[in-house]
Order: structure tokens, then C-alpha cells, then sequence
């Protein structure tokens, strides 16, 4: 039998496009050109892992993520915590091993070695 795999991750936004170019840009990935504020989609680079798409809502985010991604910083914590606020995340917290930002519609993650 053969195994499943996680084809796309889909995150649930007010603004898909928006959304969408954090993580693009975050990802060294592109937007697909086809890609609206109703929708949208990133392939992983390099087919690396699951693409994400990007879907509009009618209710905002109300509660802390139950999932999030872990990001490994290919330098330093800190160069790649200022790289991606530069994209638009803020920063929520720092803990010893991990740094909690939030994407530009709240969404956490965290960045670490």
C-alpha cells in the first residue's frame, strides 16, 4: 500500500494575494500568475515540500494557529527574523530555542536554528 504525503498546505485569509507574497517571498517562491485575492498558490521551491494555497474567508482569524510552521534560518536567527519583517511579519516573542513572528494576517510561526 502505498504511503499518503501532504500535497498543499491551505491557509485561510482575508486578502489571498497578500498572504500568498509573505510567503512566497519568505520562501524564495513565486505566487502562480493566475493567483487573486479569492485565491492564490505557491508551489514549494524546488518541489521541496507541500505547496500552499491560499483561500479567502468570510470570518477573520479568531484564536491561536492549532498548526504552525517551524522555519529553519539557513544563517543566523537574527538576520532571518529582520529579513522577514522586512517582508511583513511582526515579531510576537523570542524564546530560548525559537522566535514566534506572525505572518501579515496573524498567522504564527517560528524561526530557529
Amino acid at each position: 500500500m502505498a504511503a499518503t504525503f501532504i500535497k498543499s498546505v491551505t491557509f485561510d485569509c482575508t486578502d489571498a494575494l497578500v498572504v500568498a507574497r509573505f510567503w512566497a517571498a519568505a520562501l524564495g517562491s513565486t505566487v502562480e500568475e493566475t493567483s487573486t485575492s479569492a485565491k492564490a498558490f505557491v508551489e514549494a521551491p524546488g518541489w521541496a515540500g507541500p505547496s500552499l494555497w491560499f483561500a479567502r474567508v468570510p470570518e477573520p482569524k479568531s484564536a491561536k494557529n492549532r498548526m504552525h510552521f517551524d522555519l529553519r534560518a539557513a544563517g543566523s536567527v537574527d538576520a532571518e527574523v529582520e529579513r522577514l519583517v522586512g517582508l511583513g511579519a511582526t515579531m510576537v516573542r523570542v524564546g530560548e530555542e525559537s522566535v514566534v513572528l506572525q505572518d501579515p494576517e496573524g498567522n504564527e510561526f517560528c524561526v530557529e536554528d
